[in-house]
């Protein structure tokens, strides 16, 4: 069977928009609104998907530049690092989804037991019908929109939910996401956490949440009692162990995995775990780098983002009583800046080691040898990335080996999520599940399988009581 024949192309498919959106709807009619929709089986052919896609695309297009000022509203975020941590990721899954969602949705032959002959069987891969999206507020645009790529590429209906700690992104979403896509298969609601209470309340066929752990809890917890799949990313303290190379090299690809997002970024180096004589390199090496990238004066550079509102730069200060103050160190409330620090003489038990970090603060430990930093590792949380620099293939193979992270990064930090066709998920405390790529359109559908037989060819005559000496003989044989 072909792709496109898997659901007949009706009217339906064509595109309906509502420039008006979900605003003047209460979450739970948006949720009947679309529950409605799904069971008439609406997003389920190739063509909609399409169609959905394209328009996707356009709207990306169309509204690049408001998307921009939004984020540079919400998070400080300079015009080219929003472009390429935020709208060029959404696009890049965008385009793969397009050039692969044939081979993804392709029907595939299954061989039989010969026991089972003539028998055949497929598998093929199903929407799973109304999807829930929480997104988070850190990467606005790239969390909110990439999930919902695949889950419309799944064959979804959608209710997305931006975070109401990035605004300004949320209400350019809340605009334009009506006006491009069909109001019968995607919606957006806005809201903080009571409305999040409202949707959870409803029974979804999968719930996609990403940010913190408590939350996640709350998640988990609803989504249990409606017996709803769910798919949590959570985060967690990202470790970078240091073993040998360059310093100055090093320090160059921690710091802008560190400091993007000024540091609110989920799989951002977390704390750094140096092997011996490596402390004191990456000491000397981190000041001029943070020099390098934005002057001797990061508050004034466009380059460095601002912490998401002030109950966070509240909590980073907090952490800036730990270990020693290398570089930075400074706050400015008003402004929303924390500037990139740099501790050392941090130990495992300092404040700043408690939590996970998410600013722009990066604690270096000394270590005598991998192995205590594999020990210091395995004895916290699973982390939702954690990242090797090391020439010697030795040990970074016993790191792989060693680690148990939701992805690992060699020589490189952040970077992964760059691949669309790489899973992106956790583990353990981290999160549950996986989305991005051909991953993200199996989270969002379900692998059916199917055997067929013909009727009037009944070979299962063996398998049918009574069974008598002969019979079991021959079955024993068969199975």
């Amino acid at each position: 069977m072909k792709p496109s024949e898997q659901q007949p192309t009706t009217p339906t498919d064509r595109v309906r928009l509502d420039p008006a959106g979900a605003a003047a709807r209460t979450p739970s009619e948006v949720v009947e609104h679309l529950r409605t929709n799904t069971r008439t089986r609406l997003a389920h052919s190739k063509r909609f998907r399409v169609n959905q896609l394209e328009a996707f695309d356009r709207m990306l297009t169309q509204h690049r530049q408001e998307l921009l000022d939004a984020l540079q509203e919400d998070l400080g975020k300079s015009s080219t690092e929003a472009q390429l941590t935020e709208l060029a990721m959404v696009n890049n899954e965008l385009d793969h989804a397009r050039r692969h969602l044939e081979d993804w949705m392709h029907t595939r032959s299954i061989p039989t037991p010969f026991a089972l002959s003539p028998a055949t069987a497929t598998v093929s891969r199903r929407p799973l019908g109304l999807v829930l999206i929480i997104a988070p507020w850190n990467y606005p645009v790239n969390l909110t929109l990439i999930p919902l790529v695949d889950a419309i590429a799944a064959g979804n209906a959608v209710v997305l939910k931006p975070s109401e700690l990035a605004p300004a992104t949320a209400r350019v979403l809340e605009r334009i996401v009506p006006q491009h896509l069909d109001h019968r298969a995607v919606a957006v609601v806005n809201g903080g956490a009571e409305v999040n209470a409202e949707l959870l309340r409803h029974k979804f066929d999968h719930i996609l949440y990403t940010g913190g752990e408590r939350v996640g809890r709350i998640v988990y917890e609803a989504a249990a009692k409606q017996l709803t799949p769910v798919t949590l990313e959570l985060g967690g303290k990202c470790p970078v162990v240091v073993a040998d190379g360059d310093p100055m090299g090093i320090a160059r690809r921690i710091a802008y995995g560190k400091f993007a997002n000024a540091g609110q970024t989920c799989v951002a180096p977390d704390y750094v775990l140096a092997v011996g004589p490596m402390a004191k390199k990456l000491e000397r090496a981190f000041p001029k780098v943070i020099q390098e990238f934005y002057g001797s004066e990061p508050k004034d550079s466009k380059d460095f983002g601002r912490i998401i509102n002030a109950s966070h730069v509240s909590r980073l200060e907090g952490l800036l009583s730990s270990g020693r103050t290398l570089a930075g160190g400074q706050v400015d409330a008003g402004r929303r800046y924390v500037a990139p620090t740099i501790l050392t003489d941090v130990t495992g038990d300092d404040p700043v080691m408690q939590e996970e970090i998410f600013g722009p603060i990066l604690p270096i430990i000394a270590v005598p040898s991998v192995d205590d930093a594999l020990r210091f590792i395995g004895d916290r949380p699973d982390p939702l990335a954690a990242y090797i620099f090391s020439e010697r293939g030795h040990t970074v193979r016993a790191f792989e080996d060693g680690v148990r992270a939701g992805a690992v990064g060699v020589n490189q930090t952040i970077l992964h999520l760059a691949v669309p066709e790489l899973p992106f998920g956790g583990v353990g405390a981290s999160g549950i599940g996986a989305y991005h790529g051909r991953a993200g359109f199996e989270t969002f559908s379900q692998a059916r399988p199917t055997l067929s037989k013909n009727i009037r060819l009944d070979t299962l005559k063996a398998l049918y009581p009574p069974y008598g000496a002969a019979k079991s003989a021959v079955l024993r044989k068969l199975v």
